[in-house]
């Protein structure tokens, strides 16, 4: 499918590989209504997956040249490439679907989804899907598109529980901060509490030795005095003689 986009020549080769893999699965699954033998059916499936297992890389790699592009060309040549890269993902997507469809129609109760890497998703069909025989090419693209669809709802509803976990998470941890600074503010205050007890009991005993000492000098002043009375009282004796 021609496109207007400006691309290098290493992007319009991986673009010319990948539309050429897309027809290749639009023939091919047009050719698996035809089949009806079960085995062939799985060969041509696992035939089929092998060339969406080649557009995912092919997909990969034209986002590697998207990259490295990047600086040197227009933001507006840069939006177009993006979304031509998210226009196959797309269409790789469906063909997914369509895979997944088919292999249910076979009787497989388990199927191993196919990995799409980044930017795509794993589509999964529903329970009252109708039978891929019973439904032409267009309709089963239309079924695959609207699975994609939910799948992106899906997507969105958890990145929507994610943020809120994360702005949750962000409210607990502001919390905790709080009261890890408040505990900080408590033993410092417990520190200077146990400094002032401790200055406050080393008053007390220098005032019970100021004590000690001021009964020592009353006990000497009182002997003195004690004494003086005795000798005034011994002369006055002595006198009357």
């Amino acid at each position: 499918m021609a496109t207007d986009i400006p691309m290098t020549p290493q992007l319009e080769q991986i673009d010319g590989e990948i539309q050429d893999n897309f027809r290749a699965l639009a023939n091919g699954f047009q050719k698996l209504d035809k089949i009806k033998d079960p085995n062939r059916q799985s060969k041509q499936l696992e035939e089929l997956t092998g060339k969406m297992r080649e557009c995912k890389r092919l997909i990969k790699e034209f986002d590697r040249e998207i990259k490295e592009e990047e600086n040197k060309n227009s933001p507006e040549v840069n939006k177009q490439l993006n979304e031509r890269k998210q226009s196959l993902i797309k269409e790789l997507n469906s063909y997914v679907a369509l895979r997944k469809t088919y292999m249910s129609s076979l009787g497989n109760k388990r199927v191993e989804l196919f990995d799409m890497g980044a930017g795509a998703s794993d589509p999964t069909a529903e329970d009252n899907i109708q039978m891929a025989s019973t439904m032409n090419n267009q309709e089963l693209i239309d079924a695959g598109k609207k699975q994609m669809d939910e799948t992106d709802q899906a997507i969105q509803r958890s990145k929507q529980v994610v943020e809120q976990t994360m702005e949750v998470g962000a409210q607990t941890a502001g919390t905790l901060k709080g009261q890890t600074d408040q505990m900080g503010r408590i033993v410092n205050d417990l520190d200077t509490i146990q400094f002032s007890i401790k200055k406050a009991s080393q008053l007390v005993k220098e005032i019970g030795r100021q004590v000690a000492t001021d009964k020592c000098i009353m006990l000497f002043l009182l002997l003195i005095v004690c004494g003086v009375i005795a000798v005034i009282i011994v002369k006055t004796c002595l006198c009357r003689l």
